[in-house]
């Protein structure tokens, strides 16, 4: 059996935090997490989610899903609460097949009611590669009727923090795919579009191995003073560890970057992302990238698994009294009964957003890779079945 502590967590400005190694059986390691802060804090913290499944997660999936299934997909999403959607990507379709019914996912029917409904709450980012990506996704702004909701207020721009990777991937060095940003972030301000960055391989690339935290810091800096409103940080083939981030944040800190303004994109490969996310939250980080089902992975790093899976990364803050503003607040102290209780309306709602990513894996024939979404749908269905046969017997 695994030893683990779960306790009411906040960042170290509020408190005392310490992660440790537990072995359990078969000499397997076991994440424990142990934490101290005062209670009239927790109810004042939040982190956003920033959903990717239907971008990074689909466009690492061996399976293509129809424009439908992905707008049908992209609504579920939206339904159970998440309100910050990555759609899709203007990348080119014979390099990414997976994205090449981004235009006819955006422009669909479904997703203009979908925008009317929820309005300015609801945001659809999409990702830009290059020019001929912002133009081709102008082009279907300016192709959209005035009083239509627009298509989405918001694009990602991104780079690698590595050679090899900037290489692999966009065919240029790191320094020139960084010189041709700034265009692309001017025009698409003028056309009144926000815009986030992503960085590639802040922990670790393919390639290259070790990356430079440093450089990685230097970058984020160059983004943000180019005008990206946040840097997203990825550890695209999840081999960062909290030690590993803990590094990397102080580091930014000292170049003169506004913690507020970066994010988390953390990767499972080898099972450390949810204690990467809670390490980067107790260091002040407030935005992750989660991935519904834990979808996703890297072409170019064999063995490396999806992103962080949005199920247990709810999971595992809202039972440590971290709100992401997706389920009901709890009735009294948070704690992991909480999320177990499945008469609770917290419970309730976590099984409603965890049947999303039932439903997607099943869609991509691939198992759901969130343990915490898995474990709380099939619990769901057991008490079901055992609900139905005492009924069947009166």
């Amino acid at each position: 059996m695994y030893r683990t502590s779960l306790v009411s967590y906040l960042p170290r400005t509020r408190g005392t935090t310490s992660v440790r190694l537990s072995v359990g059986a078969g000499g397997r390691q076991a994440v424990s997490a142990s934490f101290s802060t005062s209670s009239s804090s927790q109810a004042q913290r939040t982190v956003k989610l920033i959903e990717v499944g239907p971008r990074d997660g689909l466009q690492n999936e061996k399976a293509v899903l129809t424009a439908d299934l992905k707008t049908s997909l992209i609504t579920k999403l939206a339904n159970v609460g998440l309100r910050t959607i990555e759609a899709g990507s203007f990348v080119a379709p014979k390099w990414v097949p997976q994205m090449a019914s981004t235009s006819q996912v955006m422009t669909s029917p479904a997703l203009d009611a979908l925008r009317e409904h929820y309005g300015d709450s609801l945001s659809l980012p999409v990702l830009i590669p290059n020019a001929k990506g912002l133009s081709t996704f102008l082009s279907l702004l300016e192709a959209q009727p005035r009083s239509s909701v627009r298509l989405s207020n918001e694009i990602a721009l991104f780079i690698a923090a590595s050679e090899g990777f900037s290489k692999a991937n966009l065919n240029t060095t790191v320094q020139a795919s960084l010189d041709s940003l700034p265009p692309l972030i001017e025009q698409a301000k003028t056309k009144g579009l926000k815009v986030r960055a992503y960085i590639s391989t802040v922990l670790g690339c393919p390639f290259d191995g070790r990356v430079d935290k440093t450089k990685v810091a230097d970058l984020s800096k160059s983004l943000l003073d180019m005008g990206a409103y946040e840097v997203s940080l990825g550890d695209t083939i999840g081999v960062g560890t909290p030690k590993g981030w803990e590094e990397l944040i102080e580091l930014c800190r000292t170049k003169g970057v506004d913690v507020d303004k970066l994010a988390a994109h953390c990767h499972d490969t080898y099972g450390t992302a949810v204690a990467n996310v809670l390490k980067c939250v107790e260091l002040g980080i407030s935005s992750l990238d989660t991935s519904i089902g834990g979808l996703g992975g890297c072409p170019y790093s064999p063995g490396a698994t999806g992103n962080v899976a949005t199920e247990d990364v709810i999971y595992a803050l809202e039972s440590s009294g971290i709100s992401t503003s997706l389920l009901p607040s709890p009735l009294s102290s948070s704690a992991p009964e909480d999320l177990l209780d499945l008469g609770s309306e917290r419970a309730k709602k976590f099984v409603e957003i965890a049947e999303v990513g039932e439903w997607v894996s099943a869609e991509l024939g691939r198992t759901n890779a969130s343990r915490a979404g898995a474990a709380a749908v099939k619990r769901m269905r057991w008490l079901r079945e055992k609900e139905e046969k005492r009924k069947a017997k009166l």
